[in-house]
């Protein structure tokens, strides 16, 4: 899939947008998200205004690539690299211990982080020139059904979320896998694509 002159421009204003602390609809694989700059806590604050969320919940965070682990986690076991390496770009979070310059506000309170590398271009193409991390839970309110195009993030919040990135309908349509590998004994908490 190439970028246009026009998606070239969109995704311009989308990354400027994120580095103003505002939030945006961006698509994924799974499904698409509400996207904020991961280390500006009053944008994350945003993501939980919009969706309804209570703030314990902790949002995943979205990277460009394995090679941004370790400025979010610390003691990151060999299994994450070997995961990373078969599985990323694609639906998989893994949970490991969070890094001491991620914000509370992304992780609930926890000492532990969800980390993503999604497998959709435009999502890839913005982390990239963001250089950095998106907080980016599915853009829908609380309790409601995850979207899977752009209209039903316009449709569910309007002109709350001006911008949001058309990636056309998300490959998967449902959210990641999500194994813990914080502790001795990796835990599958969330079945998804990935078994």
């Amino acid at each position: 899939m190439k970028l246009n002159p026009a998606d070239a421009h969109c995704l311009s204003q989308a990354v400027q947008a994120l580095k103003a602390g505002e939030v945006i609809g961006l698509p994924t694989e799974t499904v698409y998200g509400l996207a904020a700059d991961a280390m500006n806590v009053s944008a994350v604050r945003k993501i939980f205004a919009l969706k309804g969320r209570p703030v314990d919940h902790p949002l995943i965070v979205h990277i460009a690539d394995s090679a941004q682990l370790s400025k979010w986690a610390i003691d990151i076991p060999e299994e994450a690299y070997v995961l990373a390496q078969h599985f990323w770009p694609g639906p998989l979070t893994m949970i490991l211990r969070k890094h001491a310059d991620v914000p509370n506000e992304v992780t609930g309170g926890q000492d532990t982080v969800g980390l993503r590398c999604p497998a959709h271009l435009l999502a890839l193409t913005v982390l990239r020139q963001l250089n950095g991390g998106v907080a980016a839970p599915s853009a829908n309110r609380f309790g409601r059904i995850s979207p899977t195009t752009a209209q039903h993030v316009r449709d569910e919040f309007g002109d709350a979320v001006p911008i949001v990135l058309d990636g056309g309908e998300c490959e998967v349509g449902i959210e990641s896998t999500i194994i813990d590998l914080s502790s001795e004994s990796p835990r599958l908490l969330r079945p998804g694509m990935i078994s």
